[in-house]
């Protein structure tokens, strides 16, 4: 019963020593000249329900009507393939647009993004635009 008692102590302790080794991964605050911002990464397909595609023409006035007047202190777009299931359980591949927007946590940020979803998904027939939000620390 003695081993049992020390045995279970040694690994608790083990464990206890592990986490405390990840406590810094786990905080919520920022290092000393970094700031707590939203990161979203948007995905944007381009394939048109109706056929065709989200022209680079198209893309880029979106761009400069949607996106750049709500965001105008910078963004990151990048070009991808990309895959999904549909409502209707089809998987549909397409050539992809990925947005990335690094904000303020506040109303009007968060606004602002919905309100991008909203008008590429109207504008060009979209079923969905994929939205990955995080937490995160930045320094410039």
């Amino acid at each position: 019963m003695r081993i049992a008692h020390i045995t279970i102590t040694i690994v608790i302790a083990s464990v206890a020593a592990t986490l405390a080794g990840c406590a810094p991964l786990l905080r919520t605050g920022c290092a000393t000249g970094e700031e707590a911002l939203i990161h979203d990464t948007l995905y944007f397909g381009t394939g048109k329900p109706r056929g065709g595609m989200v022209t680079p023409a198209e893309w880029s006035e979106f761009l400069k009507s949607a996106v750049t007047p709500r965001f105008p202190q910078g963004l990151t777009v990048s070009p991808a393939s990309g895959q999904w299931r549909g409502a209707d359980g089809a998987i549909v591949q397409e050539a992809s647009q990925v947005l990335q927007l690094i904000h303020p946590d506040d109303d009007a940020s968060e606004n602002a993004v919905q309100v991008l979803v909203a008008v590429y998904k109207a504008q060009f027939e979209q079923e969905a635009v994929l939205r990955v939000k995080a937490r995160t620390c930045v320094s410039f």
